[in-house]
């Protein structure tokens, strides 16, 4: 975690254990990062889970899931954002077990398990719950589907939908051999209690800028959702600059946020897992965090712990206008393209 998120943690409430001088506030296995925006009530509170999935234990994910999600509706939280493979964990190179494990871990055999158990922590403040797990997919390959538990959900919805639902487009390395491209998909969503409208992209995703522009330019969207499962280490080795990294996609999340931020004038909520991998080794990265329109990163979690952000009063439109009256990107970049067409999906929850 950077300095500017280590100090002036808020004060443990009572039912927190606190560690000692230094320490963050614990509430059950987690450490809780909370700040506060404004002082506008009726701002957004969000609550981010940079967290570790256990592979192969859906039942551990599906745990700690359901207590992570209670620890942001006690704090008040709007909305909850959970990390890709939140209920599976990610992939590892031995197929047949791989396999076996997540057939089993596909979110349409825990459909009770979200209608029973996670749906009702959802109340008057907490409308919204964002997940990412393997779907059911056609020829023998699955789908990255993020898809949102809601307030309003009526019995018997259908949480995977895909026209309610976004399926990750770009597909590296190892997701290749087990998923499908969601192709052309966008997902926009307007909140209907006025947080603003939102877009959604998965992990390497975030990388093609055309995507980020399909969203800014065409459905004009305040916010983007970025879940991920992305990696620490790959090393990036220039000898006579005498520079070198071993954290090379690490780097590059902190710095393409900012970046993509910035330059598309939105703000990203990202949530990535942490930790390493149990059966592979890979280890994530985790910095999740929220970046405002600027590109600044507002508060960022720890790149090897667990820890649950809690940000409050987000004042997701006024903050992007203060930019777009400084300098609109978006009004220069028509000025000389042609306008980006084709919205896959328009939602509202």
């Amino acid at each position: 975690m950077s300095e500017a998120t280590t100090n002036a943690v808020a004060a443990p409430r009572a039912s927190q254990r606190s560690g000692g001088a230094g320490r963050l506030p614990q509430v059950d296995e987690f450490s809780v990062v909370e700040r506060t925006y404004s002082d506008d009530p009726d701002g957004m509170s969000v609550g981010i889970a940079n967290i570790e999935a256990v592979v192969p234990d859906i039942e551990a994910n599906k745990d700690k899931v359901l207590r992570a999600a209670q620890v942001f509706r006690e704090r008040g939280a709007n909305v909850a954002v959970f990390p890709e493979f939140c209920l599976s964990g990610y992939f590892w190179d031995e197929p047949a077990a791989c396999r076996r494990y997540m057939d089993a871990a596909v979110s349409e055999r825990h459909l009770d398990w979200i209608n029973q158990e996670l749906r009702p922590i959802l109340g008057d403040e907490l409308r919204v719950i964002v997940l990412n797990n393997l779907s059911q997919g056609a020829d023998g390959l699955y789908r990255n589907r993020t898809f949102l538990v809601t307030v309003d959900d009526e019995e018997g919805y259908d949480f995977l939908a895909p026209e309610r639902a976004y399926d990750k487009i770009f597909l590296p390395g190892i997701e290749r051999d087990f998923t499908s491209s969601g192709l052309d998909d966008r997902l926009v969503l307007d909140s209907r209690v006025g947080y603003g409208r939102f877009g959604f992209t998965t992990c390497y995703d975030y990388l093609f800028q055309e995507l980020l522009r399909s969203y800014t330019l065409k459905d004009g969207v305040d916010a983007i959702v970025q879940i991920a499962s992305w990696r620490a280490v790959a090393t990036r080795d220039y000898p006579r600059m005498n520079v070198r990294t071993d954290t090379y996609y690490g780097k590059l999340w902190d710095s393409v946020i900012s970046a993509s931020s910035a330059t598309n004038q939105v703000w990203t909520i990202a949530c990535n897992a942490v930790g390493r991998h149990p059966v592979s080794g890979a280890a994530f990265w985790g910095g999740s965090g929220i970046w405002a329109p600027s590109g600044i990163p507002l508060i960022q979690a720890s790149h090897i712990q667990e820890q649950l952000l809690l940000v409050h009063n987000l004042d997701i439109g006024g903050s992007r206008q203060t930019e777009l009256d400084d300098f609109d990107y978006a009004f220069d970049f028509r000025d000389v393209y042609n306008q980006i067409e084709g919205s896959k999906a328009q939602i509202t929850a």
